[in-house]
């Protein structure tokens, strides 16, 4: 009688009375835990997507297994982790694309003289296809916006000077400007490319991309891994940039 006496007293006042605080304390965590393996479940649907697992070629692995046995992450961090010292490199491959971690991974001096100290792995060429590969991956993960896009300054996307015409081709933002300058966005390690295509001809450019060493020994110009394409389309572009205007004939 006194337990009901009790019961009703905790009724009145708005407390629960022990079986009911029981079944609201099994209730409860039933509900949580099912939210928790509802989530973890589809957690693990989503991890093949956001991993871009269907993208993980023998390259790939191959890259990978290279990025670890060279000690990358010693100067360079991935997916956050690893040193400060270098580049964060998970966006790598949309950042500067394929020619220019070619160039990079071929002869970092030469991309960079007197300025950056990475180390030639000299890495063959079938090595450095399986990075490229590896870094492409890498850079598909899904990570919710991770790493923030650094605010590089805008590469030149068009010349805006008499005569110039047309965009600028993709390897021109994402090599070019490493060292060079167009209308003041650029880099300052070669000479600004404003007006170049009034100082030299498409055959002299073409000759000079294909190899700077035959045109100019012991220029600091790297030989850079650039397909016909590339090349047509970077040529077509510079001998576009012009400071003068044509005299109308």
């Amino acid at each position: 009688m006194g337990g009901a006496l009790g019961t009703k007293a905790e009724e009145r006042r708005g407390m629960l009375s022990k079986s009911a605080a029981k079944a609201f304390f099994l209730g409860g965590t039933a509900v949580t835990a099912s939210v928790f393996l509802a989530l973890t479940w589809d957690t693990f649907q989503q991890i093949p997507g956001r991993t871009n697992a269907s993208a993980l070629t023998e390259g790939v692995k191959r890259g990978k297994h290279l990025w670890e046995s060279n000690n990358c992450m010693g100067c360079h961090t991935l997916f956050g982790e690893g040193a400060y010292y270098a580049p964060e490199l998970t966006k790598v491959h949309e950042r500067r694309g394929p020619a220019f971690i070619r160039a990079m991974l071929k002869d970092p001096q030469a991309m960079f003289p007197g300025q950056r100290q990475m180390t030639n792995y000299h890495f063959k060429d079938e090595e450095i296809e399986d990075l490229v590969a590896f870094f492409e991956w890498v850079g598909k993960v899904d990570l919710n916006g991770f790493p923030a896009k650094p605010n590089l300054g805008a590469p030149a996307q068009r010349a805006q000077v008499a005569g110039s015409t047309g965009h600028a081709p993709e390897v021109f933002g994402q090599v070019c400007t490493t060292c060079h300058s167009l209308q003041g966005a650029g880099g300052t390690v070669g000479p600004a490319l404003d007006g170049v295509g009034d100082r030299l001809d498409a055959a002299y450019l073409e000759k000079w991309l294909r190899d700077p060493m035959s045109v100019k020994p012991g220029t600091t110009m790297p030989k850079l891994p650039l397909d016909d394409a590339q090349l047509g389309a970077l040529v077509t572009f510079l001998s576009s940039q012009k400071l003068t205007k044509e005299v109308a004939q």
